[in-house]
């Protein structure tokens, strides 16, 4: 997700933001370039390397203990594969904003591409687990609950599918600019850009919202006992860490693109004044997209590490590779589903 000043997917990456309308000294953005030249860097290097870490962990932790042809697991994998996409294009946005983009037009449209597929099919994917543990708490005998096999596999087709479309415009309309600038070309579809990326995340929101408060509603029943406290807690943290992480940023990409829109000629004064907001969101947007980047190395750690299987997982990775199997009991004619938004395991015939 990128803004008018901040990527090449929806426009001007930050080092070189330097907003059109304001074209004037008095509308001099050096303190920001520099600002994010020396921050970003450092944030984008400490999450990518967070985020291999985790995200190949749980690949990993799939193929050697799970049936990857169940719905959960195969939402898990392709998960993480997404968060590794949306990682393979920090370094690049690293090194953009110190040096601006000198790899050339094709690799400024490719790499935007696969960084945009990563984003996009992260928040379709968070979407679907959402839901799918919703069903799993509130009706878990579902037949959705305990898919396999093909219709996993559909799941998968139709989600990547749908990233692909909605990321292929930047292959088209993005390229390199003056002053070594990979942005759209074109302002309608920066715009576009960014009001999709607003409007996925008040889906987001939406499903969030209306998931996690009913699953909560269904653990403070009485009857209810299993862990009750912890999932509460751990329902209400995944809800803070995603309105922290989500909502600033969409509020200041949005707040930015308003500068994107025509506007009439204007006194010196008013074009100080839009100058000095305009910079402020330039900070803001910085600070705030720290905050929503680092859920592609969260991600593994809120919605894998945290349920009791994994765990268990982990601790056998961690006492060695030379473990006999002999002592790990047989799963294959179960399917064990690790519900974060529940805090619970259920565990259902697959025969």
């Amino acid at each position: 997700m990128a803004t008018n000043e901040d990527f090449p997917a929806t426009a001007t990456i930050s080092l070189y933001d330097y907003d059109e309308h304001y074209e004037d000294e008095m509308c001099n953005k050096t303190s920001v370039r520099h600002f994010g030249a020396s921050v970003m860097p450092v944030f984008y290097s400490i999450m990518v390397m967070l985020s291999l870490f985790g995200n190949i962990l749980v690949i990993v932790m799939l193929a050697k203990y799970e049936n990857l042809k169940a719905i959960t697991n195969t939402l898990i994998l392709n998960l993480a594969v997404s968060d590794l996409l949306f990682t393979a294009g920090l370094p690049f946005w690293a090194y953009y904003h110190m040096y601006g983009w000198t790899f050339g037009d094709p690799a400024c449209k490719i790499v935007t591409f696969i960084f945009y597929l990563g984003f996009y099919s992260s928040s379709i994917l968070l979407i679907l687990m959402t839901v799918h543990r919703y069903i799993a708490v509130m009706k878990p005998l579902a037949g959705i609950v305990s898919t396999t096999g093909c219709y996993s596999i559909l799941v998968c087709v139709v989600i990547w599918a749908v990233s692909v479309l909605v990321a292929s415009p930047v292959l088209i309309f993005t390229k390199v600019q003056d002053q070594n600038l990979c942005e759209y070309e074109d302002t309608t579809w920066m715009l576009c850009g960014i009001y999709l990326q607003n409007s996925l995340f008040l889906v987001s929101a939406l499903v969030f919202v209306f998931c996690y408060s009913q699953i909560m509603c269904r653990l403070l029943r009485p009857s209810v006992q299993r862990r009750k406290n912890k999932t509460i807690k751990l329902i209400f943290t995944l809800m803070v860490v995603f309105f922290v992480g989500w909502a600033p940023y969409n509020i200041v990409i949005f707040l930015k693109s308003l500068y994107s829109w025509p506007k009439p000629a204007a006194a010196s004064e008013a074009v100080a004044a839009g100058c000095e907001q305009s910079q402020q969101l330039d900070y803001a947007a910085y600070v705030s997209r720290l905050f929503a980047f680092s859920h592609c190395c969260l991600n593994p750690v809120f919605y894998v590490f945290v349920g009791v299987k994994f765990k268990s997982h982990l601790k056998k990775m961690l006492k060695g590779w030379g473990v006999s199997n002999s002592g790990i009991r047989n799963r294959q004619g179960r399917l064990t589903i690790t519900s974060i938004t529940s805090g619970d395991e259920f565990s259902m015939t697959s025969r």
